[in-house]
């Protein structure tokens, strides 16, 4: 792959966006020509030496060859969420080539080698990425949602988030009204997201995270019509999980558990009737405790190994 030209698009400090937004290319040898794209610079990106993490964003199809630029949209909604953040979109169309479908086709059609491999490869070789799965995640809108989808699921060491925004999960004519025939069984398998769901299915049976048991007592308690909170958390059983949420969990606890204006749970009196919520959190067990309308001086905590995969 021969170096991007970058430049500018329109100004290098768009008035609508905090951080700069620049054009690339580079030498595409699965497309063998040059794949173009727009890269977002979070705010405060030239000024530091931080790594960030990168979203790819893939547009809908059939395109232009141009359908890539303007994603000032996109790039100004992560300004507004505050996450700091590369975002590239690439382009997914050419010329006598509107509806790729973001797969591979052939020598000088491969569109899922362009930009699920290639393009990453550049730009963490030419930008301060976290160069690995876990700062990687893909996106897309309609036929981008397709591709992101199927892009991460053929390459699930390199990317470790997918989302698709209207998107559907195998390949269709231009419309969207049929779905497209590929050929052979084998290649309409591997281009449809559904025959994918056992492998990530054993895929997550490979590292047991009492997933399955938390679902589980969380409907057992809906059921039982138990006041609770249930959330899932994107991560494994282990101790960056509990480490990096642990400021949030225990918030909740002291929140809803301590007493108001008290330093001690030692106070005087028999304990009167409580009121129980139940915090489960798969990812960091589940915790019994008291109801802020409750007496604080009744209490109980039930620890569980709890793990969301």
């Amino acid at each position: 792959m021969a170096a991007a030209v970058l430049g500018t698009a329109g100004s290098s400090a768009s008035p609508t966006l905090h951080g700069t937004l620049l054009e690339g290319s580079l030498r595409s040898a699965a497309l063998r020509g040059r794949l173009a794209f727009e890269i977002y610079l979070p705010p405060g990106y030239a000024g530091s030496r931080a790594r960030y993490p990168v979203i790819y964003f893939l547009h809908g199809l059939p395109a232009s060859p141009y359908a890539f630029r303007g994603m000032q949209t996109f790039a100004r909604a992560l300004d507004e969420v505050g996450k700091r953040a590369i975002f590239v979109a690439p382009q997914g169309a050419r010329d006598r080539d509107s509806d790729s479908e973001y797969l591979d086709w052939g020598p000088g059609r491969n569109w899922e080698t362009a930009i699920g491999q290639e393009l990453p490869h550049y730009i963490d070789s030419h930008f301060r990425t976290i160069a690995s799965r876990r700062g990687r995640a893909l996106v897309g809108l309609s036929a981008g949602g397709y591709g992101a989808v199927l892009l991460a699921l053929h390459h699930l060491d390199a990317y470790s988030v997918m989302e698709s925004w209207s998107g559907y999960f195998h390949p269709t004519n231009p419309s969207g009204t049929a779905p497209l025939d590929l050929g052979s069984a084998a290649a309409n398998r591997r281009a449809s997201a559904h025959s994918f769901v056992r492998s990530l299915q054993r895929a997550f049976r490979r590292r047991p995270t009492f997933f399955a048991e938390n679902q589980l007592l969380h409907r057992e308690l809906a059921a039982a019509r138990v006041s609770h909170v249930f959330e899932l958390y994107a991560g494994a059983h282990e101790q960056s999980l509990w480490v990096r949420h642990a400021v949030t969990w225990l918030g909740w606890r002291c929140n809803t558990w301590l007493p108001r204006n008290s330093h001690a749970f030692g106070t005087h009196g028999s304990p009167t009737r409580a009121h129980f919520a139940t915090t489960l959190a798969a990812g960091g067990g589940w915790n019994l405790h008291p109801h802020p309308g409750g007496d604080a001086r009744t209490r109980a905590r039930v620890n569980i190994k709890g793990g969301s995969g």
